[in-house]
């Protein structure tokens, strides 16, 4: 079921309530606090695009396969976006780019029931028919923009909860390497030779070569050696 709401803090917050079950959606016209990955704050122009979180219940997992619901939420928002006809890459470990523009962001949380989630809220921001944007966002762009056309913003919202439905059926099914063989293929800068950034500030150009199970971005250095990071400790550098 789709709740709507004209505003909220936050659309994973309210996400958390006990009324809502698997499969629920919560949608925002706008959000005081809404919230993207590191910390960011997501923005989004009122009534032009999808603000809103989705609701799962995969109590048959453990928190040590929790990547696998990124993937499924990622490939959901790709799969939308492709019914559209706009080609999109999953950016590590789970933004929404069109070339090198950022279309959709995605911010996934977890409860814990005793060994197993209990709850997955999956925040998703997709810029849907917003064309102008603060000068601060370094590469947004939008299905408006993409498209030189106006979306009807309930069939976009309607389709990627059928989207989200469809993969996590995948997921249910147990067709993990499905999931898993789809995530690669979606990278962004796979097997592409670019610029990082360390936690350190230092800098190094390495490539792209795939995501293991736990999430961690297997990247290839310079010298050949292959290194594994986890969320937080390598930086994209984008082209200005």
């Amino acid at each position: 079921m789709i709740y709507r709401f004209d505003i909220l803090t936050s659309t994973n917050d309210e996400a958390c309530g006990s009324q809502y079950k698997q499969g629920d959606v919560i949608v925002a016209e706008s959000q005081t606090a809404g919230r993207g990955q590191r910390g960011h704050v997501w923005e989004s122009g009122k009534g032009q695009n999808l603000t809103l979180s989705a609701i799962l219940e995969p109590t048959f997992l453990p928190p040590t396969e929790q990547f696998l619901l990124s993937k499924v939420i990622a490939l959901a928002v790709a799969d939308t976006l492709a019914s559209y006809s706009i080609k999109t890459k999953i950016k590590w470990t789970n933004d929404i780019y069109v070339g090198d523009k950022k279309i959709a962001g995605i911010l996934i949380e977890h409860k814990l029931q005793g060994n197993t989630i209990g709850r997955t809220i999956a925040g998703i921001g997709l810029n849907v028919n917003q064309t102008s944007f603060s000068a601060d966002l370094p590469n947004p762009t939008s299905m408006a923009i993409e498209q030189a056309a106006e979306f009807e913003r309930d069939e976009v919202l309607e389709r990627l909860q059928e989207c989200i439905m469809r993969r996590y059926k995948q997921l249910l099914n147990g067709e993990r390497n499905a999931l898993q063989s789809d995530y690669h293929t979606m990278l962004y800068r796979l097997d592409e030779k670019h610029l990082y950034a360390l936690a350190d500030g230092s800098t190094f150009i390495g490539t792209i070569r795939g995501v293991e199970p736990t999430g961690a971005l297997n990247v290839e250095m310079q010298n050949g050696d292959l290194r594994s990071f986890m969320f937080k400790e390598i930086e994209f550098l984008l082209k200005n």
